[in-house]
């Protein structure tokens, strides 16, 4: 008798890059809306040079991909900054990030931080703790304990899964605030109903 298996959910993991720390977050989409699945920080050593860091946060991120096994990986996009060897530090933790997801077939999306920003507190300019409130509101936490990385990612991997779901306009461009996101904001009191 053969077995009917249910379709496996969709894991999306969102990555803040970096050369030291690497911040993760995961959800699972599910038919109630996304859950926490994993969040946290990778850290190399200070003491290492940046080759060693980076060949120690590969071995993490293996390891973290592996467990989660996600469907998508959400990186933050590269932007401009000011600080050239910032910027070049920032590109060389991407490379690691976008290789290890490479080598396990996940699709790959590279978000700007500021897309993620607006897709979940309705400004792209907003700063991190508002994100990480609004991060918890979505998921239904009270408060999260996490580092500001990993609350970072943890937004990449929700815009996405908004993304998936939200019509886009000819433009490019999504129409609104998913509404979903709405009614949690409502909600925690962190936007008021327009008239």
């Amino acid at each position: 008798m053969a077995t009917t298996r249910s379709p496996r959910p969709l894991v999306v993991l969102g990555i803040d890059p970096g050369t030291r720390v690497i911040g993760y977050g995961a959800v699972v989409d599910g038919a109630r809306g996304p859950r926490l699945f994993a969040a946290g920080v990778l850290r190399a050593p200070a003491k290492l040079g940046v080759p060693e860091r980076l060949a120690h946060l590969r071995r993490g991120l293996d390891e973290l991909m592996a467990k989660l096994v996600p469907t998508v990986v959400v990186v933050e996009q590269a932007f401009a900054s000011k600080n050239v060897r910032s910027a070049l530090r920032i590109g060389e933790g991407r490379g690691v990030v976008l290789a290890c997801a490479a080598a396990i077939e996940a699709e790959v999306v590279e978000m700007p931080p500021a897309v993620a920003k607006k897709a979940l507190v309705g400004h792209g300019a907003a700063e991190k703790r508002q994100v990480a409130r609004m991060v918890a509101t979505v998921l239904g936490i009270a408060e999260l304990d996490l580092p500001l990385d990993a609350t970072d990612a943890l937004a990449l991997a929700l815009a996405q899964v908004q993304r998936r779901k939200v019509p886009v306009a000819p433009s490019g461009r999504q129409r609104a605030l998913p509404e979903a996101i709405q009614r949690a904001a409502l909600a925690a009191g962190r936007i008021s109903r327009r008239a």
